[in-house]
């Protein structure tokens, strides 16, 4: 069985070749020193997108002899990834591409030069500042996922426990944008070289929420005196410090059993599936992925940057990742995954692909994606709209290679859908032209998240609900209500709907309260009231 590891690759390449697994074509030993020494791109985040996505663009980009670095990875969240999968495997990591056809394209990706994991000790804490230090940096990723920018609660105020951080000051902070903040700072201190940091993460505007985050971060620190003007003057200097937007596309599941059973037919020994935390999804040190892939970024990096756009990554003005952006994560693919996330709990379906065999299902999805929210896109030039959610519809999400799962996307749901639906709600109250009566399956699903909260099936049976960071917060509300009596919805989803942190607008001012309530009402009617639902509403 061949092993992930360096002296196989070295040794054994033919018999990688037999396999159908390509090998790097470069010598990434003397890469891994080169980056070390002078490196030019930190990511924070090292789960399985970036492993089928950066790091890849980054591996090809060298193979074309453009860039002689690799890229840093820092984990701040303890899930395993770093002790379990980088450095067991000398960062070295397994992509493989799911073909819709059932082929898999596989290739060892050796582009990630070291990982650091910041809960580890003060070494690393000590190696991150040492990298910020270093003037060759020339950007920061990020794919931490939406929380992971957040400070604040559901009443949007900064919450306790981070302003308790905040005031510790700039000793090895644990939240990652107080990190940043404290990193940012030791940059200044060293020479205020350049740097733009970059969110690679699934919202809208997320350059300016990252900027939000640290300027928070570094606001408080300025009335506590423990950083000086010339620091916030520094990270609002554009000329030094950008945030720019960007559009990143790429479903990448958790690692998948029947990917490890395939590939440990073929001979390939480190595919394995490590469980970290119990009920937790499984990590390997493979990673699965589809075939698509998108990313626009805006062009400010004032510290230059690889030519990325020479291997697919679209480079362009704010306006353009703008439109781009609000097409896929308004209206053309998030919004519909995370349909189809909330439906697929409620109605027992453990597979994205099989949820597109259900033609209530499809139909609900077209409806959103089709018929309400293209009326809200502006057609951004490099990628044409129709085309896109045409290939999201019908290939994309239909593929049976690709193991995803409602349940994954389900995570965090209340940190999507202020960009997922309440922009285009926002849109449709904002423009003459449209009428927010109008909608009907964006209030639907708004209204099955809430559902959804129950932890009660369409069965009528206790389901599991994903992790979210606002769950206890919201369930306060809707554990008063009970499956069968309508009556005992009252007042209780007055304060969810109303939350502007949760939606960005106010669904009772926007004239969709009164709305959601009533489809709640049919969705709590009693078991099978959520299939009943769905059905009725497409076929009126």
């Amino acid at each position: 069985m061949l092993k992930l590891s360096i002296e196989e690759l070295k040794t054994k390449k033919e018999q990688f070749s037999d396999l159908g697994i390509k090998t790097p074509e470069y010598d990434f030993e003397n890469m891994w020193d080169g980056t070390k020494k002078e490196p030019i791109w930190l990511h924070f985040g090292g789960g399985n997108l970036f492993r089928a996505f950066h790091s890849v663009l980054q591996q090809h980009l060298i193979e074309k002899s453009e860039i002689d670095k690799g890229i840093i990875v820092v984990s701040t969240f303890d899930d395993g990834l770093i002790q379990n999968i980088y450095h067991p495997y000398n960062n070295l990591s397994l992509d493989v591409v799911m073909k819709a056809d059932g082929s898999l394209d596989m290739e060892v990706i050796a582009s990630v030069a070291e990982s650091i994991a910041t809960y580890s000790g003060p070494e690393s804490w000590d190696r991150l500042k040492e990298i910020f230090r270093n003037p060759s940096l020339q950007f920061v990723t990020f794919s931490i996922t939406e929380k992971g920018y957040d400070l604040r609660d559901l009443n949007g105020e900064i919450r306790q426990s981070f302003r308790d951080e905040i005031a510790r000051g700039l000793k090895q902070p644990n939240h990652t944008m107080i990190m940043v903040a404290a990193l940012l700072y030791e940059r200044y201190q060293a020479g205020q070289a350049p740097l733009a940091l970059v969110s690679t993460d699934n919202f809208s505007h997320n350059g300016d929420k990252l900027k939000e985050a640290v300027f928070t971060v570094a606001s408080m620190w300025k009335e506590m005196d423990i950083v000086d003007n010339d620091f916030i003057n520094y990270i609002n200097d554009e000329a030094k410090i950008t945030f720019p937007w960007s559009m990143i596309d790429k479903i990448t599941p958790q690692s998948s059993k029947i990917v490890s059973d395939k590939l440990t037919e073929l001979g390939f020994g480190s595919a394995g599936m490590i469980y970290t935390r119990p009920n937790g999804p499984a990590i390997a040190p493979f990673v699965n992925t589809e075939e698509s892939e998108y990313l626009v970024i805006e062009d400010r990096f004032p510290n230059g940057r690889p030519a990325l756009e020479k291997v697919g990554v679209y480079f362009t003005e704010r306006e353009v990742v703008d439109q781009v952006e609000r097409m896929k994560v308004c209206t053309c693919l998030n919004p519909l995954h995370t349909a189809l996330a909330i439906f697929g709990c409620l109605l027992d379906y453990t597979s994205i692909a099989d949820e597109m065999n259900d033609e209530d299902l499809k139909a609900l999805v077209e409806k959103i994606g089709y018929v309400e929210g293209m009326k809200t896109v502006t057609d951004p030039v490099i990628i044409d709209p129709m085309q896109f959610i045409k290939e999201v519809i019908e290939v994309r999400f239909p593929n049976p290679n690709n193991p995803d799962t409602p349940q994954r996307i389900a995570t965090d749901t209340s940190q999507k859908l202020g960009i997922r639906f309440g922009e285009t709600i926002k849109l449709y109250v904002e423009r003459e032209d449209l009428n927010v009566a109008d909608l009907t399956f964006i209030p639907l699903t708004i209204a099955a998240w809430c559902r959804y909260l129950m932890g009660i099936n369409d069965e009528g049976k206790e389901m599991n609900i994903s992790p979210d960071p606002l769950l206890d917060e919201v369930q306060q509300y809707i554990n008063k209500i009970e499956l069968g009596n309508t009556d005992s919805v009252g007042t209780n989803l007055q304060p969810i709907l109303s939350n502007q942190k949760i939606f960005g607008i106010d669904l009772y001012e926007a004239g969709l309260g009164s709305k959601i309530e009533g489809f709640f009402k049919l969705l709590i009617t009693g078991p099978g009231a959520v299939r009943t639902t769905i059905n009725s509403q497409i076929n009126l």
